[in-house]
């Protein structure tokens, strides 16, 4: 990944901002949806996709017949964006109302892996991702099914994180008014698991 560049930098709230890897990676890592978009024919897209990250790319996989997998393998410009929402931010005025967040947008290219044994090896990554620890009791996936899978690695050339945490800031002159302010938490949970109508007893 290298330096950045003004299409990655911020302009807007710069101070929220970071380069470095271990924050952009940390951010990618607690995530499992992207959202990739591109430009063919001059018509914008934007596709929400899981994904996995491994070293300085990630991990993207779909149909053999996906037009975006087709599009970006052939090695077009494209975009990822990954954003967790931590929390609505009230403000005493709806004007200074806002959202903490963690969020990186990354620029690359990607490429298509096709040599099976990393194809069946990018699979796991993404599923133990998904799933920590479930390769080791679910079926591995057949070469007829790997075939069957359109894979591609998206190389990150650059990326910044965006973040905010913390209260609202209220102008002075509303500080005086009784209406609450604060923020309300947000967070993603694993729930307890609902197993299968099907499953056999004692699994």
């Amino acid at each position: 990944m290298s330096n950045r560049t003004n299409r990655s930098e911020l302009k807007r709230h710069s101070e929220r901002g970071h380069y470095d890897r271990e924050t952009i990676y940390r951010i990618l890592d607690q995530g499992m949806i992207c959202h990739v978009s591109f430009s063919l024919d001059g018509q914008p897209y934007v596709i929400p996709m899981a994904y996995a990250r491994s070293g300085d790319g990630l991990i993207l996989h779909g149909s053999p017949h996906s037009r975006l997998l087709q599009s970006i393998a052939d090695g077009i410009p494209v975009c990822v964006a990954v954003t967790h929402l931590d929390g609505l931010v009230l403000a005493r005025s709806t004007f200074h109302h806002s959202l903490n967040f963690r969020s990186v947008v990354a620029f690359g290219r990607a490429r298509p892996i096709t040599r099976p044994e990393e194809k069946q090896q990018a699979l796991v990554e993404l599923t133990e991702h998904l799933a920590p620890g479930r390769c080791a009791v679910a079926r591995a996936a057949t070469d007829a099914e790997v075939k069957a899978t359109s894979v591609v690695r998206f190389e990150i050339e650059e990326a910044s994180a965006k973040s905010r945490s913390g209260p609202p800031k209220d102008n002075p002159a509303d500080m005086q008014l009784e209406v609450w302010a604060g923020v309300v938490p947000l967070r993603i949970e694993r729930g307890e698991p609902v197993p299968a109508p099907d499953l056999k007893a004692g699994v």
